[in-house]
Formats: structure tokens, C-alpha cells, sequence
């Protein structure tokens, strides 16, 4: 077998069902699992939080596809900023990108052996702890070493695992609604505009990872057409179970029980089948999940870096691929993730922490802004490749609204997460002065 063959039979192109369940296993990761406890307080006026929110991801995905067409190329947003305006906004693209990456797994992972505790207790020892959460990390990153055709089947498998608990709750508890467990529907001291932007601020950041199959574009067959579709069926679909599985806990669990939980899962399968196996049926089901997540979040991190490489504006070695992965964007992605997990295990540095995934949250959205803006760019420019006066206006009304939608996740960031996650942003001038000099010594040359 030739060296050739054996990349072929190890990298396979996604699907359209494949880049799908990229897109939903990303979005719904283990935040799911806690969303109906939080935005409880605000009492069920978050439901409307919870539309206004998917009608502004659904723009922002139908963006992404439209700007799939004309760049059906690996890198999503990266290449995008890129080519409307220039290097040094592709350089930001990447970097904010490739922050939010690697610091979001290492938050999944610590995540996740919270609920992995539920089924094996490892939290009373250190060891332990640190060694689950590296393997919960290590284990997909090996995932994606084998090839996108191993990342694509764990994609999908991981997805449908997750889908089936979560489709549970939202089915099984229409069977079990009961309108007096719903409680007030504006509850507290604030205004309803001023309740539905509280919760909105929770329910911002559920919606991140729209951009997953755009960014992993160069992997899906027949990008110009599939990468949109995806994107458009993933987000849907998430937003679905979401609201849904929200709607079905608020009717079986009642309000001031669920204001106070910590397991709203748990509560209602408890409340709906009794008994009180509902807890480890909850936690097998967030395991699954973050894992999923894991796996789409660890191709996604070599992605952008990779496109980046590829025209100079990162390390060389960020453009090596091995059966259609970015062999060393992944190792480097898990190791710096790694090294982020054992400080805070190990410091008991919990509010640097804490600081740092608040941080991704503002840098999430620079691609977003940036991705918007060059298509609100080829519109006014005259770029874009449709010319039917009737979808270049609904073309305009979607990139503006994606744009506010991006706007509105910075919001919800806060101050001190836009003030950090600016000077974490601007640290990569240095690397992007160092990266453009090189080049045009190189060219020089």
C-alpha cells in the first residue's frame, strides 16, 4: 500500500450528515445540561430570550453559508476577514479563534469530570482528577490523530448518544407538563426588557460553534453547497432541543425547585419516572456530550491555525497534515489545553480560571464580527456573487442582523471580559509583527 493510500483510506471528505453533527456536537456541549437552573430566576419570559437568540444564530449561520459559496476553503472566518480585508484582520480571526479553542477544551474537560465523577469518584484525589480530565482531553485529540474519517464516525456516534437522552426530556416531558410548575412569567425586580437581556447574557454563549463547518470548510465534500446546509440544519436543530428541553423542565419541575437545583436533568427525569436514577442517566449523557464536543472542538482548533500557516501568517509547522488532520495544530492545541488543566487543578487557581473561559467568550466573537463585516463589505461593494436584486437585499437584512447578533454577544461578555479579552487579543500583534516580517524577508530573499 502507498504512502498515498494510506492517507486516503485514513482522511475521508465529511458528508452532509457528518458536517451536521459537527455543528450541533459543538454547539450543545455540557452548558445544556445546567441553562434551565440558570435563567429559572427570570422565570419563563426567558423562553423569549431563548427565540430572539435563535433567530440571531440562524442569521449568523446563514451568513456563514453564504459566505461559504464564495470561499469554500478550510479556515471559516480566518479566510474570510482575510481576503475582504487584508492579513492583519485574518491574523486576529485566527489567534481570537485558536484562544477560544484550546482554553474551551480545557474548560470542557474539567467540565466534564464533574459529571464523570458522578459515575467513577475520582474528586478525592488529585491524581485522579487531573489524570481523568487529561485522558477526557487526550483521548479525542488521539480521535483526531487517526484521520478525519475516525473524527467524522465519533462525531456522529457521540451525537446521536447525546441526542437520544436530551430528545428524552423534551418528548417525555410534554407527557408530564404541568402548567402550575411553570411559575410567574416575569419574575424579579427587573423591568421585562431588562429580564430578557439578563437571561439572554446566560443564554448568549450556548449558540457558539456555529462557524464549525465553515471553518472546517476544506474537509466537507462540495463545500459552496453542504457547509451552508449544514450549518443552517446543525443550528436549528440545537436551538430545537434547546428550547424544548428549557420548555419540558420548566413543566416538570417546580419553580422554586428549580430555581435551586444544580441537576435540572436530573430533577426531571426523577419527577417523571421517580425513582433516582435520573442522576447517572444525566451524567452518562453529559460525558457523551462533552466528549463529542471535545472531538469537533479539537479538529476545529487546527483548523484555522492550519489556514493561517498555509499563507504565512502563523508557523510553518501549523500547515503539516496527516490524514486530512493538521497533525501538529492538534498536538499543540491538547498540550497547551493540557498544561491549562493541571494549573488550575494543581494552583487551586479557580478564579484565574474563571477569568480565562470568560475570556473566550469575548474572543468567540471577533471572528464573528469580522466575518459579518466582509459580507456586509462585498454587498456594498458590489462583490457578492448573486446579482438578484431580491436575495441581495435578503442578504443585507441577514448580515446586518448577524452583525447585531455579534454585537450583542460582546455585550453580553461584560466589561471586564471585553477589557481582559482585549489585551489577550493584542498579545498576538506581537507574533503577527514577527509572522509579516518573516514573510517579506522570506520574499526578499
Amino acid at each position: 500500500m502507498t504512502m498515498q493510500q494510506e492517507q486516503s483510506r485514513h482522511a475521508r471528505r465529511f458528508g452532509l450528515p457528518i458536517a451536521t453533527a459537527l455543528v450541533m456536537g459543538n454547539i450543545i456541549g455540557g452548558g445544556i445540561f445546567l441553562l434551565p437552573a440558570s435563567v429559572a430566576p427570570f422565570g419563563t419570559i426567558s423562553l423569549v430570550a431563548f427565540v430572539v437568540l435563535t433567530a440571531g444564530a440562524i442569521a449568523l449561520a446563514l451568513v456563514f453559508g453564504r459566505l461559504a459559496e464564495k470561499h469554500p476553503a478550510t479556515g471559516g472566518p480566518y479566510v474570510y476577514a482575510r481576503e475582504a480585508f487584508g492579513d492583519f484582520a485574518g491574523f486576529l480571526a485566527a489567534w481570537s479563534y485558536w484562544i477560544t479553542t484550546w482554553v474551551s477544551n480545557a474548560a470542557l474537560a474539567v467540565a466534564a469530570v464533574g459529571y464523570l465523577d458522578v459515575l467513577i469518584p475520582v474528586h478525592g484525589s488529585l491524581a485522579a482528577t487531573v489524570t481523568a480530565a487529561l485522558v477526557l482531553q487526550w483521548l479525542p485529540a488521539l480521535a483526531n490523530l487517526a484521520g478525519t474519517r475516525y473524527v467524522g464516525a465519533v462525531q456522529l456516534v457521540a451525537t446521536v448518544l447525546k441526542f437520544v437522552p436530551l430528545l428524552l426530556v423534551a418528548v417525555g416531558g410534554l407527557f408530564f407538563f404541568d402548567t402550575d410548575n411553570l411559575g410567574p412569567f416575569h419574575a424579579g425586580d427587573q423591568s421585562m426588557a431588562g429580564a430578557v437581556s439578563a437571561s439572554a447574557a446566560i443564554l448568549l454563549f450556548s449558540y457558539l460553534g456555529v462557524e464549525s463547518a465553515a471553518v472546517s470548510a476544506g474537509e466537507v465534500r462540495d463545500p459552496a453547497r453542504n457547509v451552508g446546509r449544514a450549518t443552517i440544519l446543525g443550528t436549528t436543530a440545537a436551538a430545537g432541543v434547546y428550547l424544548l428541553c428549557t420548555l419540558a423542565i420548566f413543566g416538570t419541575v417546580a419553580h422554586d425547585e428549580l430555581v435551586g437545583s444544580t441537576a435540572p436533568f436530573t430533577d426531571a427525569v426523577d419527577a417523571m419516572f421517580g425513582g433516582t436514577w435520573g442522576g447517572a442517566a444525566v451524567a452518562c449523557a453529559a460525558l457523551v456530550s462533552m466528549v463529542g464536543a471535545l472531538n469537533g472542538w479539537t479538529l476545529l482548533s487546527a483548523q484555522t491555525p492550519y489556514a493561517a500557516a498555509k499563507d504565512g501568517l502563523f508557523p510553518r509547522v501549523f500547515a503539516t497534515k496527516r490524514r486530512g488532520v493538521p497533525t501538529v495544530g492538534v498536538l499543540v492545541t491538547v498540550v497547551l489545553a493540557s498544561l491549562l488543566t493541571v494549573y488550575n487543578y494543581v494552583a487551586g487557581s479557580q478564579g484565574v480560571f474563571e477569568i480565562l473561559v470568560l475570556v473566550t467568550t469575548f474572543t468567540a466573537t471577533v471572528p464573528y464580527l469580522l466575518a459579518t463585516a466582509a459580507q456586509i463589505f462585498y454587498l456594498l461593494s458590489g462583490q457578492s456573487h448573486r446579482v438578484d436584486r431580491g436575495r441581495l437585499v435578503r442578504d443585507a437584512v441577514l448580515a446586518g442582523a448577524a452583525f447585531a447578533f455579534s454585537l450583542w454577544l460582546v455585550a453580553g461578555s461584560g466589561y471586564a471580559a471585553v477589557y481582559q479579552g482585549v489585551l489577550f487579543l493584542f498579545t498576538g500583534v506581537l507574533v503577527y509583527a514577527w509572522m509579516a516580517a518573516r514573510k517579506i524577508k522570506a520574499a526578499r530573499n
